[in-house]
């Protein structure tokens, strides 16, 4: 093979936003920042990073501690009773999940972007429409469309003449199985995404070479190019598999006993907090078992190019059934994800036009844009000021306390809202408690049952989001903007301000709307945050569905979806640019 050959060296092929770090040289230049800054600004950025990192692990912190010292100890009676049964189904859930989203999302990258196929252009993109779609409106189509009374079974019994159940076999959508199949279909994007990103960063000559020594593609894709794409294949699947941990709409209304059920059913049926904790802590330690895995996985999957020359994709010509099963492999994913469920969601969304836009709506959309609102500029403020502090000092200990505080998006909603609501409702007995004894008064609940706690709780699960599209926006920034910026006299405020921000408006604005499309989209922790009486169109679209009315709920839940479509066209242009050399060298269609 010629030196543009891609070997193993020191470079993860994962996407920058994922595996950007900052180099020791710039290290080295951005390190003597300090040296320029006065006292006072040095201990507000300083101060003000740590601050934020602890707030932000608090919920974590508090978690375990409540898991560690119940008020009542009922883990003995978890453990040998409820325990078991959560750990087996979502095992088996996400063991199904996993399998799913590889197949679909591993087999579709491939396709569209190494072979030659009608519509490549559209498929780059709308594989990823079924991400704009929450699994649990997905349950929630499928089982109207599907159940016993349905108008698919109904169609059935009129074609052949059935009389009832008992007549015909038709399998069952609320069952694990039915689940396994409808969050692989929303969560395939995750590892589609990732795993076309990590087939463009491929050198052509590594497939070449591998063509030339008589390797058929089928050959090339499974030996070669798989294998190197495994280091971002697997950081997808984890992700989805965080996501189907994370899950409580579709499990719920599907009747699957899992860890995140468990945390439901202890806490609000047993009322029981320290139990449901415990659970929490046993999903966490799931979580950890999960990064750590796929850490592992990677620990030596790195590579690099030593050129800067890349050509054209291949672009593999198919037979004609080779081409009808890669379209099928297009078609069906985005079909059963997205089309048909949201075609479900406007024909209920017309017929039901009139009971749906009523104020009750506008109540539900309006406090919905509130909380996501809200989240999103706080999130998105502490990542930038976390992402600068970095830049300012870089230094093992704060680097390590603004990793910590990124971990929040691996924390699934439901133990995020148990970490948020125990200090909080600590908070308010304590300061309600002084108050009656000092001046005879109640001041109620100042923070937990309020928006704060909701906005609070979004903010520390999707800081991950913002701050890695953040921090990758800033390390694109030259150090030497920094040092010509404080050679003329500018503050680090006014840097950020005048210098850094217009040039990482883009990564700002990226961060933001994904953000704000995941708060609105959020489930768990909105059902056990929210004040009373008080709905989003994620909790009004579950109450609804929940009590088997989801036409009377297909506005809000197309309003999801709508709003999810956003970010789905931002990533696939990203992607598509992701490739060295894209502006120059494309490939074919």
């Amino acid at each position: 093979m010629n030196n543009s050959c891609q070997t193993k060296d020191d470079r993860d092929i994962r996407p920058s936003a994922v595996t950007e770090t900052l180099d020791p040289l710039r290290e080295r230049s951005l390190g003597t920042s300090m040296r320029w800054l006065p006292r006072g600004q040095s201990g507000l950025w300083l101060a003000g990073a740590f601050i934020i990192a602890l707030l932000v692990a608090t919920p974590l912190i508090a978690v375990v501690y409540l898991a560690l010292f119940p008020t009542e100890n009922i883990w003995p009676h978890l453990a040998s009773t409820m325990l078991p049964r959560y750990l087996k189904n979502t095992g088996i859930l996400m063991l199904g999940v996993g399998v799913g989203v590889t197949l679909i999302g591993v087999s579709a990258a491939w396709v569209v972007t190494m072979c030659r196929l009608p519509g490549k252009r559209f498929f780059e993109w709308a594989m990823l429409l079924p991400m704009a779609v929450p699994a649990y409106i997905v349950a929630y189509v499928y089982t109207d469309l599907l159940e016993y009374a349905g108008p698919f079974q109904r169609l059935l019994r009129e074609i052949f003449g059935w009389q009832s159940a008992r007549d015909y076999w038709f399998p069952d959508i609320r069952t694990k199985g039915g689940a396994i199949l409808v969050l692989s279909l929303t969560l395939y994007p995750y590892v589609y995404m990732l795993a076309r990103a990590a087939f463009l960063a491929q050198s052509v000559c590594v497939l070449e070479a591998a063509r030339v020594l008589g390797r058929s593609a089928w050959n090339s894709f499974v030996t070669v190019a798989l294998p190197l794409a495994r280091p971002a294949i697997v950081v997808g699947v984890v992700i989805a598999l965080m996501e189907t941990l994370n899950d409580f709409g579709t499990i719920d209304f599907f009747a699957v006993h899992t860890l995140t059920a468990g945390i439901f059913n202890v806490w609000l049926g047993m009322g029981n907090a320290g139990g449901a904790a415990q659970i929490a802590l046993t999903m966490l330690a799931v979580v950890i078992v999960l990064i750590v895995a796929e850490r592992y996985s990677r620990r030596r999957q790195r590579f690099h190019d030593t050129t800067n020359r890349f050509q054209e994709l291949p672009g593999y010509e198919l037979g004609p059934v080779a081409k009808f099963f890669a379209l099928a492999v297009c078609v069906l994913p985005i079909v059963l994800g997205f089309v048909i469920p949201s075609l479900v969601l406007i024909y209920y969304s017309v017929g039901y036009f009139d009971q749906s836009w009523t104020s009750d709506f506008f109540e539900y959309a309006g406090n919905s844009l509130l909380v996501a609102g809200l989240a999103t500029f706080v999130a998105v403020g502490c990542a930038v000021f976390l992402g600068y502090a970095l830049r300012l000092f870089p230094q093992p200990l704060l680097r390590l306390c603004i990793r910590m505080a990124s971990v929040g998006y691996a924390v699934p909603g439901a133990v995020l809202a148990i970490g948020v609501l125990i200090p909080f409702a600590r908070f308010d007995n304590a300061v309600d408690a002084v108050m009656r004894e000092t001046f005879g008064i109640s001041t109620g609940l100042l923070l937990s049952g309020t928006v704060f706690a909701i906005v609070f709780a979004y903010a520390v699960r999707f800081m991950a989001v913002s701050y890695g599209s953040i921090e990758a926006a800033l390390g694109k920034v030259r150090p030497s903007m920094d040092d010509a910026a404080r050679t003329l006299g500018e503050s680090p405020w006014g840097t950020l301000k005048r210098i850094h921000f217009p040039m990482v408006r883009g990564g700002i604005l990226a961060a933001a709307v994904l953000v704000f499309v995941d708060a609105m989209k959020e489930l768990p922790a909105t059902l056990i945050l929210r004040p009373f009486n008080f709905e989003t169109l994620a909790t009004h679209v579950y109450q609804f569905a929940k009590d088997e009315m989801i036409e009377q709920a297909a506005l809000g839940a197309l309003t999801i979806v709508i709003v999810g479509v956003v970010p789905v066209v931002m990533l696939s242009r990203a992607i598509s640019r992701s490739r060295p050399g894209h502006g120059s060298a494309s490939s074919p269609h």
